[in-house]
């Protein structure tokens, strides 16, 4: 009896020692969660069960990423698997889990169920996260039905008065799809503000970025993306459920094309402004449109085009009237090619008499002074919840946000709250939520690399949101600590980190002329030390150069320390002595770079206020022919320059000095 007793008692301890697996950290949050004990060690195949052809492209897709992300080979296979494999299936007929949502069921095998093959997709990446969190692929084991809680997860990007890279695009894509973003608007034209060119709309930044057949030279000529590289990002975005949504932003903000045809442009209003009242303008727009929306294959391929529309003058009941006619006629036109238009809100700003379709016409809700939500919900539009106020990032520019309060966004913000009006979750006229960057100043020295550090943390941020709502459980600071983990998705790494945290990530006792690193940079944060043995260098020569910068031994300009980046030109005021060895430290972070010789710090190069730019001042700061050079004669107009550098090691350059005892760190030592 006292055995028995005993063994039960045992029995009962380890029992209660036994726990249940807790959510398991995945970015989006999951929205549901039961927990099991143990884990899943997976046996490296992944199963396809039944013949959709779609369905079997992911599992390859996911193959493909889990050794990118691993280092190990997973095997695809037909059937329904065996103890240990991850199984992909479709349920067509059940239709709980909508367009997007997955059911996984980890026990002896991992099981993805989904009525569509998008949510298939969007339970790899799920997937993908627990095996980068985990040694040997282990996942713990339980069950998730994860479903999201908003339609639209976006971003918006202001490639306009900014060039991005198609490159960047590109790489933005598989990180948004990492994260189970599902939208990303491009702005493909805009322009700088008047007041920084001297008050000459002639010389004002403006961009279009794409390139046009039926106007030839209206493409940008400082960066610029073909139709076919447009239609392959797209292709991108279909292979991985990214929408790609094309904006070309009219009537305002619309100086690129009043630039190339300025007889188009209003003389009342501004050359920003297109003339609503000359013929010409509608000849023109429709002309653009037509030629990116028109044919069997069109450039714009998605579902939706976005027709812009913001921010135009109300300052007349007649041009108030006329702008409503416009925006009437753009969202009929872009539908009559088979699209769904989109619109940035304005109709409350420009409340009229004329009529605008609202029935399947989606509006960006951004400033309810413009577009009042509920009187916008009321007229039968679609919103997309954008609020200026809380999700709007213009780089440096003192107003706005430089970098979101992704805290307040994830303990307060959902979509339902666009400025000061709430609406209940979920309510069916708000089909989700998104985040912009603006780049209101050109030539303010912010680099493509600045705009992402901004952009990765609001993702990831929004991503939960615009997902999860307000179903989650985990504090922001553990939340905040715990994303860091993750990858920017597989195989892309925009950031430049390396190594674990607080480590030295690569080491040289020598660095030899035209030597290729392993590391192609490193991203803020770092320290880069070196012994250099000054030589006689001609201007231009280069110690470290990456496809994004070039850090000088001698800059081309003086033949001091520098580095240089999409066209901009940043000096320390310190040469390499001839015939002498010092000791070089060069730290750098999101706010400034730092120059220490013989260990003292020597010059910071941050954050510059400028009030007025002399022609010196021009040529110090900017290479030739490549940025906007902007000149500020108001005090009260000032513009802060940026000198921020993800430091360069794909190469070393050819130079005569010696560097030696040559180190990289992920940290600030």
């Amino acid at each position: 009896m006292k055995r028995l007793l005993l063994f039960a008692l045992l029995v009962m301890s380890l029992s209660a020692m036994a726990q249940t697996n807790p959510k398991p950290f995945i970015v989006p949050e999951l929205t549901s969660w039961q927990g099991a004990e143990g884990e899943l060690t997976p046996s490296q195949r992944i199963a396809v069960k039944g013949s959709d052809k779609e369905l079997l492209r992911i599992a390859n897709l996911f193959a493909e990423d889990y050794q990118t992300l691993t280092g190990r080979a997973i095997t695809v296979v037909k059937g329904s698997g065996k103890a240990g494999d991850i199984v992909l299936q479709l349920d067509k007929k059940s239709t709980s889990l909508g367009k997007e949502g997955y059911e996984l069921d980890i026990n002896t095998q991992a099981v993805v169920k989904a009525h569509t093959p998008q949510g298939a997709y969007w339970a790899t990446r799920t997937l993908l996260q627990l095996a980068e969190q985990s040694d040997n692929g282990a996942m713990p084991k339980g069950r998730a039905v994860d479903i999201p809680q908003y339609e639209m997860r976006g971003f918006m990007i202001d490639c306009g008065r900014k060039f991005f890279p198609m490159d960047y695009l590109r790489d933005l894509v598989k990180i948004m799809a990492y994260y189970k973003m599902n939208t990303l608007q491009v702005h493909l034209n805009d322009n700088g503000f008047r007041q920084y060119f001297n008050n000459d709309w002639s010389k004002t930044q403006a961009a279009f970025r794409l390139e046009s057949d039926t106007y030839p030279g209206l493409t940008a000529k400082d960066g610029s993306y073909s139709k076919q590289e447009f239609i392959d990002l797209q292709i991108l975005g279909e292979e991985n459920f990214v929408e790609i949504i094309p904006e070309i932003d009219v009537p305002a903000h619309s100086l690129a094309f009043t630039q190339y045809k300025p007889e188009i442009g209003s003389k009342e209003y501004g050359m920003d402004h297109l003339d609503l009242f000359n013929p010409e303008t509608y000849k023109f727009v429709d002309g653009l449109f037509k030629e990116y929306l028109e044919g069997e294959n069109p450039v714009f391929r998605g579902k939706r085009g976005h027709i812009g529309t913001d921010e135009y003058s109300n300052a007349k009941k007649d041009v108030v009237e006329k702008f409503r006619e416009f925006t009437d006629h753009y969202i009929k036109f872009v539908e009559s090619f088979g699209k769904q238009a989109m619109c940035w809100g304005a109709l409350t700003h420009a409340k009229g008499d004329t009529p605008v379709k609202s029935e399947n016409v989606i509006m960006n809700c951004w400033y309810n002074g413009y577009a009042d939500p509920k009187d916008m919900k009321e007229q039968g539009y679609k919103l997309v919840s954008i609020p200026d106020g809380l999700v709007y990032i213009v780089p440096s520019a003192g107003y706005y946000y430089d970098y979101l309060n992704c805290n307040y966004l994830y303990d307060n913000w959902t979509p339902a709250v666009i400025g000061n009006q709430v609406f209940e979750e979920q309510d069916p006229a708000i089909l989700g939520g998104m985040f912009a960057v603006w780049n209101d100043h050109p030539g303010n020295g912010i680099s493509v690399k600045d705009v992402h550090h901004r952009v990765y943390p609001a993702l990831q941020t929004l991503a939960v949101k615009c997902w999860s709502g307000k179903l989650r459980e985990l504090p922001y600071a553990e939340f905040d600590k715990k994303r860091l983990e993750l990858s920017e998705a597989p195989g892309v790494n925009v950031l430049a980190r390396h190594g674990k945290p607080q480590s030295q990530v690569f080491a040289a006792e020598e660095i030899k002329p035209d030597t290729e690193l392993p590391i192609e940079e490193i991203g803020f944060g770092y320290t880069i030390s070196f012994k250099v043995e000054g030589a006689a260098e001609q201007k231009g020569t280069e110690l470290f150069r990456s496809p994004h910068a070039v850090f000088y031994l001698a800059d081309p300009q003086s033949g001091l320390l520098g580095y240089s980046y999409e066209g901009y030109l940043n000096k320390f005021n310190y040469r390499i002595p001839q015939g002498q060895s010092v000791e070089i430290k060069i730290q750098g972070d999101n706010k400034s770079t730092r120059l220490y010789i013989n260990g003292r710090l020597h010059q910071e190069l941050d954050r510059m206020t400028l009030y007025v730019m002399k022609p010196a001042e021009k040529h110090s700061f900017h290479t030739e022919g490549v940025i906007f050079t902007p000149e500020v004669y108001s005090p009260a107009t000032k513009m802060y320059y940026n000198r921020t550098l993800v430091f360069p090691l794909k190469k070393a350059g050819n130079f005569k000095s010696k560097i030696t005892d040559f180190k990289v760190y992920n940290y600030q030592n």
